[in-house]
């Protein structure tokens, strides 16, 4: 490009047309071609990410708590690592 304001205007206004077409095409593809799911399919599936969501972390918190990954080093139950290693 260098010091040539003319091709630096071309590049400019190149820039803003590939990004106008950019938008055009997306707001053409979401409003076309994209399936949106029906309020019942959205309602279900927020309650089987949250159902999901809860279960996972039962599981991280019996294993933290089974483990003994406690925020003390000094706490009483340092969980089945931690009586295995006082051996």
């Amino acid at each position: 490009m260098g010091s040539n304001p003319t091709a630096r205007a071309t590049f400019k206004l190149g820039s803003v047309s590939k990004i106008r077409t950019y938008f055009s095409e997306t707001y053409d593809e979401m409003l076309h071609n994209v399936t949106w799911p029906t309020w019942k399919e959205l309602q279900n599936n927020t309650i089987i990410v949250v159902v999901a969501s809860i279960l996972i972390s039962v599981l991280i918190f019996l294993m933290d708590y089974l483990f003994g990954i406690t925020g003390s080093a000094d706490s009483t139950w340092r969980g089945l690592l931690g009586f295995i290693y006082k051996f």
